[in-house]
């Protein structure tokens, strides 16, 4: 399920400290198969979010772990995460969609405290109407975020908490799908924007 290098002790007691910590109880998350080739130690795993059975925003996580290191990095660990919501029509026109969601990202990680350095995301926006035959489908707007960061190493520590960072992409999740910042554990207030996680269309290709 996940690649560990043999002998990599501290990066698997760092994801199973992280998979311990509580999170908001909107989401759903399950480990996945972890990329191989990335570095030598990676751990994977795919959430949702999800209020009154409606699934709201979905996402991916990627941790990394090179003991060596990676120049690009500046560190030995590395967080790779996608977040996909499906967003109101009206966002279609929102010339400042990519700012909001870049302060989804800063403002999920100054919330759980999660130091971070490179970090980087690109956010995209696709706009989906429907023409002919199929005019009488409603208009989408789909946002696509990709992000990626190296979490800060407290001085005499051996290597980075993970969980803050763990909780800081779930935040992330819960902004693009419309929901208030939340401590775990904590019920959420109904969501500020209508959002749902894009799904294929079963007429898509037509």
């Amino acid at each position: 399920m996940h690649r560990f290098r043999p002998g990599d002790e501290l990066f698997q007691s760092s994801i199973d400290a992280m998979t311990s910590a509580p999170l908001r109880p909107e989401l759903v998350w399950r480990t996945i198969p972890a990329p191989s080739r990335m570095a030598p130690s990676t751990w994977a795993c795919t959430a949702e979010i999800i209020v009154h059975d409606e699934e709201l925003a979905s996402g991916r996580l990627v941790i990394l772990h090179d003991p060596e290191g990676q120049e690009a990095w500046d560190g030995t660990f590395r967080m790779v995460a996608l977040v996909q919501a499906q967003l109101e029509p009206e966002f279609a026109i929102e010339s400042m969609l990519g700012d909001v969601a870049w302060s989804w990202v800063t403002e999920s990680l100054e919330l759980h405290d999660a130091d971070a350095r490179e970090l980087g995301c690109t956010a995209t926006r696709v706009v989906s109407q429907s023409y002919g035959a199929l005019a009488s489908r409603a208009s989408t707007v789909d946002v696509e975020m990709r992000i990626s960061w190296t979490p800060e190493v407290a001085e005499g520590a051996e290597s980075p908490e993970l969980g803050p960072h763990f909780a800081a992409w779930t935040a992330m999740l819960a902004a693009a799908g419309g929901l208030p910042p939340a401590p775990p554990r904590v019920s959420s207030l109904v969501p500020s924007h209508r959002a749902r996680a894009p799904r294929p269309s079963s007429e898509e290709g037509r």
